[in-house]
């Protein structure tokens, strides 16, 4: 799908989640005045054909009502409104950068391997074909070879693009970085897509590693100003707050794992583990060895 076809379809949606409902006159105005009409209206076989698109490609559904006005229905699914919201943001900062005379000042995060391999492996999804790669894991010494693999979603976190599938050979559920797959072909073998929900596997999870672990209540006493933080930006969607005086104790139904040990400590002292007892030795440990570096 060329870019420039992506970008109209995106300012349909942008348009009409801005404005709320709108008539075709209203869009033909609206579009004229974009830089995509060139002081032309929309013709009306392409306003159908853009409308058909973004709901077969997009899951976004336009209606339009009896007065003739065109509105976007609210999705109840969190995931395909988290993804609408993901590509309007990245219209609208993409668009203000474009435009600006200060975009040679605007700094941003490269995000590794998502340009190579994340198209092919969002075609394998949608096709449901199998793909096959190579892997440079950080834990091996070489790269693994030849793995056939099932590509159920894909997911970002931290500024990485990571594949969530299943591998023949172990037989398992695996996640896989983006950006240490060194050579990747989709094979003409189909598979069967799961009844799996990705919203529902990650949604007590912290990073990227599954677990069957069981769920725990983790409480963390933050101050004051770290409070603040986790306000504006929750660590997950579960959290709830109990404010005090002079600290705030969040509390979140989480499994246990790698990433949320080290996001922990990323706190530093403005943050401290209540329970479970499990955790609070996870963190130690992990302190004790980064204070042993300092005293050997």
């Amino acid at each position: 799908m060329a870019k420039d076809i992506i970008a109209k379809y995106v300012w349909f949606v942008d348009t009409l989640n801005r404005y709320g409902k709108l008539s075709r006159e209203d869009i033909d105005t609206l579009w004229m005045q974009s830089s995509f009409g060139n002081g032309n209206p929309l013709p009306e076989r392409t306003f159908y054909h853009y409308r058909r698109a973004i709901e077969e490609n997009f899951h976004i559904d336009i209606l339009c009502n009896r007065a003739g006005e065109y509105y976007i229905e609210k999705d109840d699914n969190p995931g395909a409104q988290a993804l609408a919201n993901w590509l309007l943001d990245s219209y609208a900062v993409n668009s203000a950068v474009k435009d600006s005379a200060a975009s040679e000042r605007v700094i941003v995060e490269d995000v590794p391997s998502s340009r190579e391999f994340l198209p092919s492996v969002l075609e394998a999804i949608s096709r449901t074909e199998k793909i096959s790669f190579t892997y440079a894991g950080f834990n091996r010494s070489r790269p693994e070879t030849d793995i056939v693999f099932h590509p159920y979603f894909v997911k970002r976190y931290k500024q990485r693009w990571y594949m969530i599938g299943f591998k023949e050979k172990s037989n398992d559920l695996r996640t896989y970085a983006l950006d240490r797959v060194k050579a990747l072909n989709i094979l003409p073998g189909k598979f069967k897509m799961p009844d799996l929900d990705p919203e529902e596997l990650f949604s007590n999870v912290i990073g990227m590693t599954l677990s069957k672990a069981p769920v725990r209540t983790v409480k963390l006493q933050t101050t004051p100003q770290q409070a603040k933080y986790f306000r504006a930006l929750p660590l997950h969607p579960t959290q709830q707050e109990e404010l005090n005086d002079s600290y705030s104790i969040f509390t979140y139904q989480l499994k246990l794992n790698y990433e949320l040990v080290h996001e922990i400590l990323g706190y530093g002292s403005a943050v401290k583990v209540l329970v479970p007892r499990e955790l609070q030795l996870m963190v130690e440990e992990e302190l004790k060895a980064t204070l042993a570096q300092y005293r050997s």
